[in-house]
């Protein structure tokens, strides 16, 4: 998340369903029909979209986004500066990030626009807990009635609806709405929604509770391993020194090796722009077809990042 100024607070109740309490998914409805229903049973949308004074790069964040087939069962529905990836199968779907509070339903409408429910979603996963990417998370809870899952910190930071002070964003970091008892879930856990498996990997740094996520994807004989990796980049409010500070340079120095040593065909991104996706994707439509396939990108990724936190170390001197 970029740097955002002073914090705001927003706080409605809102239910929590377990997995096991989920009813089957249906088949996608005609495409007059959804559209009816959902106004009719969600969430009320946000009524104003993130104010630009607090946060000058929200409304080129959720820029709209046709979704697209990232490969096999996985595909791209969040706005154009904020990845939000649904992995689909009969027996219920994972999504993994909500965006902004603004972002949530043009998420559903991503997903109804591939002829998916949103309704299916039985699972919502998290990259890290910052109103960028967590900020959407409740209405769309509600919306599916999904169970939520996250590590430790940054399950307690989406019940809150907020960070805490050993978040480097503290001071800058905008509430948004909280989705109460969110499940906690322990590193290398493999999480499953039928015979989806994804596998949680903590990589904190950017917060104390980032999560990359692995997972395997198939289009007929051939599978590839998609990874899904947080955020790398050490930034914080104005004062937040990061020298001297060797619990949070060990937390990217782990974090640097975890994504150097997974099994990374894709690598997807919270903010597209990070990971090269739109150059990839436009190769793609220009006919490369494996175009978004690059096994060296999450070791690329990890050097970038390391050479990013070197910067900062520099210009903190």
């Amino acid at each position: 998340m970029s740097p955002l100024p002073p914090r705001a607070l927003l706080a409605p109740a809102l239910l929590f369903l377990s997995l096991t309490s989920c009813t089957p998914p249906r088949p996608a409805a005609d495409a007059a029909e959804p559209a009816a229903v959902a106004d009719a049973t969600r969430p009320a949308i946000p009524s104003a979209p993130t104010d630009p004074d607090d946060c000058p790069s929200c409304a080129e964040w959720n820029a709209p986004q046709a979704p697209f087939k990232v490969f096999g069962d996985t595909y791209y529905v969040g706005p154009h500066g904020l990845s939000a990836l649904l992995i689909t199968s009969p027996e219920g779907h994972v999504l993994i990030d909500g965006g902004l509070p603004e972002s949530a339903p043009v998420i559903a409408a991503n997903i109804e626009a591939l002829g998916f429910r949103v309704e299916d979603v039985r699972l919502i996963l998290n990259s890290h807990a910052h109103s960028d990417h967590a900020g959407g998370i409740a209405w769309l809870q509600r919306a599916s009635g999904a169970a939520v899952a996250a590590s430790p910190w940054s399950a307690g930071a989406i019940a809150d609806g907020d960070v805490g002070p050993d978040d480097p964003q503290y001071e800058i970091h905008l509430a948004y709405p909280p989705v109460p008892s969110p499940r906690v879930i322990a590193d290398g856990e493999v999480l499953r929604v039928g015979p989806l498996a994804l596998t949680a990997h903590f990589t904190p740094g950017h917060t104390p509770g980032g999560t990359s996520w692995s997972w395997r994807s198939c289009e007929g004989a051939r599978c590839l391993d998609l990874v899904y990796a947080d955020s790398m980049t050490p930034v914080s409010a104005d004062g937040y020194r990061f020298t001297g500070n060797e619990a949070k340079l060990a937390e990217f120095a782990r974090s640097y090796e975890v994504l150097e040593h997974v099994a990374c065909d894709v690598l997807i991104t919270p903010h597209p722009d990070a990971s090269g996706l739109w150059a990839r994707l436009a190769s793609r439509e220009e006919g490369a077809a494996d175009a978004l396939v690059d096994p060296a990108a999450c070791t690329r990724y990890a050097a970038t990042a390391r050479q990013r936190l070197a910067t900062r170390l520099e210009e903190e001197r």
